[in-house]
């Protein structure tokens, strides 16, 4: 596949999703095209994975910023399922819309602004629970950041999870899809789905309904690569039942238990409790401070997460790289080329999770550049 089809592929898109707004997107829903023998995923290096996109460039988890993503040499586009009051799954990572749309600006939905308990703490805003899908499509999204390009704002809508995976399935090459159970707790107590189906249920079966399956490197899953992520292990072990797809193990900084079985970061991360959860995940996808411990922006002596886990034949894909200098520790004197370097070469880690897309893929391709 040539970077100029590639390049020519997104931009069409792109300026087709800007342009258009107001009517259908241009990707199918879903795809059901023909193999076209398309550019297999690589596996002989770390895994580069677009965080909600290229969301660095273009408000997360829109078509825009997956696009752009693929564009840019994502092997995994990730995104976080959440669902709507009717029990449609989005693409958000929020559950709260207040931080990365206009609902603010809807005085037709004022009164929707209420609090809830989360975690323990009361949460206030406009909730995603309480808006069916329809009213969700007449939002826009904005950027999350404001020192970020917010020249976008206002013209994307939030995406269906069956729209995302149209946009995989379309690429000009083989690209994975890396979906998070998000907040499955506050989901299930908000959301009821018809037969007494769980979250985690309906979740499993859309990435069925468009064949997703298939153990980690089987043949099936080259053809359509899936990690399916969670920070509630009870999630992931209940979804064990219904798919072999490969499975990662969020893990939330050292002061944060996990949601569902309030356990904490130590004893999710000892040696007994991986020897445990490897029996339904292929790895896990820890907060990167937690992996190196940083203070008053100086990394410190790494832990030893990472030689735990791949002691248990756990892969390590830890989140999130991001190029500006407010998130970059100044041991990388402002270069986001030697964090990668440091996590890649140093640390030993199988994938980053990554707002910036194109800068990853640009030092593995000066770094170590895939034959042929």
């Amino acid at each position: 596949m040539t970077s100029s089809y590639l390049a020519g592929f997104a931009h069409i898109v792109l300026v087709s999703l800007i342009v258009g707004c107001g009517g259908r997107p241009l990707y199918p829903l879903p795809s059901k095209l023909v193999d076209r023998n398309r550019m297999p995923l690589q596996t002989s290096r770390l895994y580069n994975i677009a965080h909600r996109g290229s969301n660095g460039e273009l408000p997360e988890e829109t078509a825009a910023a997956y696009m752009r993503a693929i564009e840019e040499g994502a092997d995994f586009i990730e995104t976080d399922i959440l669902a709507s009051k009717d029990g449609a799954l989005v693409c958000f990572h929020d559950v709260i819309l207040d931080l990365t749309t206009d609902i603010a600006q809807h005085k037709e939905f004022a009164d929707r602004r209420t609090t809830y308990e989360i975690q323990g703490f009361n949460i206030t805003g406009w909730f995603i629970v309480d808006f069916k899908l329809e009213e969700l499509k007449t939002l826009r999204v904005k950027q999350r950041y404001e020192f970020r390009d917010q020249q976008y704002n206002g013209k994307f809508k939030i995406i269906s999870f069956e729209e995302f995976i149209a946009i995989a399935l379309d690429a000009p090459r083989v690209v994975g899809i890396y979906p998070e159970i998000k907040d499955p707790v506050f989901i299930n107590n908000h959301v009821k789905w018809a037969g007494g189906k769980r979250f985690e249920d309906q979740f499993v079966a859309t990435l069925k309904k468009y064949g997703y399956g298939g153990s980690y490197l089987s043949k099936d899953w080259l053809k359509q690569p899936v990690f399916i992520q969670s920070f509630a292990p009870t999630s992931l072990i209940y979804i064990s039942n219904f798919t072999n797809s490969p499975k990662i193990l969020l893990i939330a900084g050292v002061t944060f238990p996990t949601q569902d079985t309030n356990q904490t970061y130590w004893e999710i991360t000892s040696d007994s409790y991986l020897s445990f959860i490897k029996q339904y995940v292929v790895g896990i996808g820890p907060d990167k401070d937690s992996v190196v411990p940083a203070i008053n922006g100086y990394l410190q002596t790494p832990t030893d997460l990472v030689a735990k886990a791949h002691a248990h034949n756990l892969q390590v894909q830890p989140y999130t790289y991001r190029n500006e200098n407010q998130f970059l520790h100044f041991n990388f004197h402002q270069d986001p080329y030697a964090e990668y370097n440091y996590w890649i070469n140093k640390i030993g880690v199988d994938g980053l999770f990554t707002d910036f897309t194109g800068s990853l893929h640009d030092f593995q391709e000066w770094t170590s550049p895939l034959s042929g």
